[in-house]
């Protein structure tokens, strides 16, 4: 298998038999299921049954006996998959991709973090809806279940380093609750990058507290005068931000009394937006350097779409919410495993990882495993200088309307739950004309 390697490696292999569960030898033991299902989280056709058909050839070319070709001993399978093992796994090759990076890569010596969310649709069943309900603005039964997923992305490899999951809505769920839960990461002397939601003076004391640097854009609520404070430059000043008076519902009272009655925090304009900073030598860190910086926080946004679009995850297929948990951190260790790829692409050929494309990386793993090219070191240099070859373009400040040209099929919409809707096409087949 292709991922077994990858998992089995001299990298991984003490971590992956440290997180295996106790199991006795069966068609599909915990690395082979797993290696199935990471498999399936890069396949354009991702239903189990390609994976089954998979795994019966692969045993079929190597001489074995292909057992039975349904599903269900898989499925069972990977249910049996833990769910920490899967997070373990995730997490290590992140952190162990970031801690290797050359110094050519970070941003003047240092490691820059990015930290945004984004949301998952999932199949519409009575259990994830339980877990995840859908949006208030969609009907009952024609709706679908959305989770929100908040993640936190080394800027020089791109590896995901940790990742939260909640509900779509509701209290304690929002993108600002799950990120606090992903601070812990963080290490002292980092950098993080994030938008203007971000800018929340809590948030931003409690980086600070922990020593790590923050560039943020500021928040649309918060009035920025820059004759007030000390000043930097042109539009360039040092300002005191104050404790709100009022405490948020979600801090106890005992911390929102242990939070500092003020902040020191330097606000620059620079490119039409108004950035924060606790980066306050301006000599160092002029203005120029924090625009060029936070313009490279998109590459958070190109990072989601990779695992999204590229790795189809922006709609999960589990059908409840254990295996969607399960489903999405397979996702993210697939995530990883390309980019690490990438990274040891990009040291070969003395690039950066960022100047690859994850796309390219994705399409040759694939037909390098289909047609089974070995994972010697002779082999993977000419994959490595294969996965090289392929750049991306410049696409700091790419700017794109949000529309597409190509009608969608003239389909009436389903607004009203399908078994009704099935009913109403037995009883009178010109119906959805009618209506």
């Amino acid at each position: 298998m292709d991922f077994f390697n990858v998992l089995t490696g001299p990298q991984l292999l003490q971590l992956t038999e440290a997180q295996l569960p106790e199991h006795r030898e069966r068609l599909y033991p915990p690395t082979v299921t797993l290696s199935m299902f990471l498999r399936q989280a890069l396949s354009a056709d991702g239903s189990c049954q390609r994976a089954v058909n998979g795994w019966a050839v692969s045993r079929a070319a190597e001489g074995l006996s292909p057992q039975s070709i349904r599903t269900g001993g898989y499925c069972r399978a990977r249910a049996r998959l833990p769910l920490s093992m899967l997070q373990a796994l995730t997490r290590h090759s992140g952190q162990m991709l970031a801690s290797h990076a050359p110094e050519a890569w970070r941003w003047q010596g240092r490691r820059v973090k990015l930290l945004d969310g984004t949301g998952v649709s999932m199949p519409d069943t009575a259990e994830n809806q339980a877990r995840f309900p859908q949006p208030s603005s969609q009907a009952q039964g024609v709706g679908f279940p959305q989770a929100r997923l908040c993640t936190l992305i080394d800027l020089s490899s791109g590896a995901l380093l940790e990742a939260a999951m909640g509900a779509h809505q509701g209290r304690g769920h929002s993108e600002l609750d799950l990120s606090r839960t992903l601070l812990p990461s963080l290490c002292r002397g980092d950098l993080l990058l994030a938008d203007a939601l971000y800018a929340n003076y809590f948030l931003v004391a409690q980086l600070i507290d922990a020593g790590v640097d923050l560039l943020f854009e500021q928040h649309g609520s918060r009035h920025t005068d820059f004759r007030r404070g000390e000043s930097l430059g042109v539009r360039d000043h040092l300002v005191n931000w104050v404790k709100p008076r009022s405490r948020p519902t979600w801090m106890t009272p005992e911390h929102y009394a242990a939070a500092p009655e003020q902040i020191a925090l330097r606000e620059v304009q620079v490119a039409g937006r108004i950035l924060v900073t606790s980066l306050h030598d301006a000599r160092r860190v002029p203005k120029s350097e924090l625009d060029a910086l936070y313009r490279r926080r998109w590459n958070i946004e190109l990072d989601l779409g990779c695992i999204k679009t590229t790795l189809g995850m922006d709609v999960l297929n589990c059908r409840s919410p254990q295996m969607v948990e399960k489903e999405l951190w397979v996702y993210l260790l697939a995530y990883n495993l390309i980019r690490l790829l990438m990274a040891q692409a990009a040291a070969q050929s003395g690039q950066q990882p960022r100047q690859l494309s994850f796309k390219h990386t994705v399409q040759l793993w694939s037909e390098w495993t289909a047609r089974r090219c070995g994972c010697d070191t002779a082999a993977l240099s000419r994959l490595f200088q294969m996965i090289s070859q392929v750049r991306v373009g410049h696409r700091c400040g790419r700017s794109e309307p949000r529309a597409r040209k190509r009608r969608p099929k003239s389909f009436p919409w389903l607004k009203v739950p399908r078994p009704v809707a099935r009913s109403r096409s037995h009883a009178q087949p010109n119906w959805r004309r009618a209506k």
